[in-house]
């Protein structure tokens, strides 16, 4: 029991300083990497709790979309990548201190205070978590179940459309037109005499006509 409080009082620590540096920390890159730590962290509290089935969900499905983010973070700020590469050795042991406390965190709690028992499955014949919370998800809430994936769905079109932005210069596909044309529309016979390079086809189907 002592274990496990200790390893509570850390985790909880660990998660209450990240989420406060999500806030504080100016370079955005910065603040996604303190909340991937935190849901580390916060995954470890699951296990506690023996709902060892959340922690990975969290893991898997939080970590994963926050790596997205991260992807959109740096694509669409304007991010000195070069500043970010000089501090990078800079900060490497500390970073390869943080991640060696926190899979020590992670393998401890597996092999000590991880195994005793689901609080989930009190008073429910025993079962595991997973199928516990199946069962709530699709009975009891199924409706709110199906309307949190709308409303993520919405989300994620939403997300698209307002990144979609139409530069000059860039090309962009056009199925309608890739359907739509045609052997002379993209093929052009030219006749050039030897030695000398033939000037750019602005306008395929119009030398294609001239030639023909």
């Amino acid at each position: 029991m002592f274990i496990a409080a200790m390893f509570f009082y850390l985790f909880a620590l660990m998660v209450v300083l990240s989420g406060a540096m999500v806030v504080l920390a100016r370079n955005p890159v910065h603040a996604v990497l303190f909340l991937i730590l935190a849901f580390f962290n916060s995954a470890g509290l699951f296990i506690l709790l023996g709902a060892e089935f959340l922690a990975m969900l969290l893991v898997v499905v939080y970590v994963g979309a926050v790596a997205v983010l991260f992807l959109f973070v740096v694509m669409m700020l304007d991010i000195d990548a070069t500043a970010m590469r000089q501090g990078f050795r800079q900060n490497l042991p500390i970073g390869a201190a943080v991640g060696c406390v926190l899979m020590a965190e992670l393998l401890l709690v597996f092999l000590g205070g991880g195994h005793s028992g689901s609080v989930l499955a009190i008073g429910h014949g025993g079962a595991s978590n997973t199928t516990l919370i199946g069962r709530q998800l699709y009975t009891e809430y199924l409706l709110l179940f199906q309307l949190a994936g709308l409303i993520l769905l919405v989300a994620m079109i939403g997300a698209i459309t307002l990144t979609m932005r139409h530069r000059e210069g860039v090309k962009r596909q056009s199925i309608a037109k890739q359907n739509r044309r045609t052997r002379g529309g993209t093929i052009a016979i030219v006749s050039v005499e030897s030695g000398a390079v033939p000037d750019a086809l602005e306008d395929a189907p119009a030398a294609h006509k001239k030639l023909q």
